[in-house]
C-alpha cells in the first residue's frame, strides 16, 4: 500500500497542511496513522468533506457528503 504525507494531500485536495493534520487527528481520513511527527496517509483517500460549510449545501449541492 502507498501512503502520502500531510503536505502531498494538502497539495491534492487544495487544503492547507494544517486542516490536513486537523482531519487526521478527528480521524475523519480512514486509514491515516502518525509515523513519529508525521502522518502517512493512504495515497487512495479522498478529501472527507468539510462538515463546517452546512449552509454551503443548498448553494452548492455538488459539494454535498454523501
Amino acid at each position: 500500500m502507498e501512503f502520502m504525507t500531510a503536505i502531498q494531500a494538502a497539495k491534492l485536495w487544495s487544503i492547507s497542511q494544517r486542516r490536513v493534520r486537523v482531519l487526521c487527528s478527528e480521524r475523519r481520513i480512514l486509514g491515516a496513522f502518525k509515523i513519529g511527527d508525521t502522518w502517512a496517509i493512504p495515497a487512495n483517500s479522498s478529501k472527507p468533506c468539510d462538515s463546517r460549510l452546512k449552509h454551503m449545501k443548498k448553494e452548492h449541492p455538488e459539494n454535498e457528503c454523501n
